[in-house]
Order: C-alpha cells, then structure tokens, then sequence
C-alpha cells in the first residue's frame, strides 16, 4: 500500500495535479468540476461516463456513452471514491491496487496496478 500511495504523489507532482485529497485508506480523488446533486453512497445506482488508465497511460476501459451503475458491483475504490462526487461533478480517482484488483490480473490489468479513472458523475438514480 505505501508503494502505491507513493507512486500516486509521484504521478500528481509530475503532472501538476492540483487539489488532491488522499483519504485514509490510501485513495485519492480529485474533483474538477463540483456538482450539485446528491452525493452517492456504496449501494447507489449511478449514470456516468469514464475512461480507466494506468500510471503509465495505457487505457483498459472506457465508457464516453453514459452507462448505469450499481456501486455494490464495482471496485472498492469507486464505491468509496464517487461518495465524494456530487451529481454533475466530475474528476479523477486515483486507486491503490488493493481498493482495484489486487494481486489478480485483469484484462489488460497487470496484477497490483494502481489504476486511474477520469469520471463524470452523471445522475445518483
């Protein structure tokens, strides 16, 4: 985990990312554009577009088309990153791998990445 909250300050500091917030377990988000809905909670239903990259700037999704949610299936790290988003916000997460995938590679996801999300918080449904 303090490899991962390191290479995440790195990443911010080198590509002057300004207004980072690091929570206690280690995630970081950054909110670009403040909303003015309601903030989601882990079990919400959720609209939203995204794209999901790693540190180095592969991409491995991406949603441009909004698509529906529901936060319990997701990633721990977005359940917990998007509580911190309004509707109609946007901004970017940075995940720590165990908040990710962990040890498990995906496709397109090496084992113990630290993954990256730009997402727009359409709609809490």
């Amino acid at each position: 985990m303090e490899r991962d909250k390191q290479l995440i300050a790195d990443y911010i500091s080198e590509h002057n990312i300004e207004n980072a917030v690091t929570t206690v377990s280690g995630l970081t988000y950054v909110i670009q554009t403040e909303g003015t809905g309601k903030n989601p909670t882990a079990t919400s239903n959720v609209k939203v577009t995204y794209k999901g990259y790693l540190l180095d700037g592969t991409v491995f999704d991406s949603a441009i088309t909004p698509i529906t949610l529901n936060l319990q299936s997701v990633i721990q790290g977005w359940r917990e990153g998007l509580s911190h988003f309004k509707e109609g916000g946007s901004g970017m997460l940075f995940i720590p791998a165990d908040y990710g995938y962990g040890s498990t590679a995906k496709t397109n996801i090496p084992a113990n990445s630290v993954l990256i999300f730009e997402i727009a918080l359409i709609k809490v449904l």
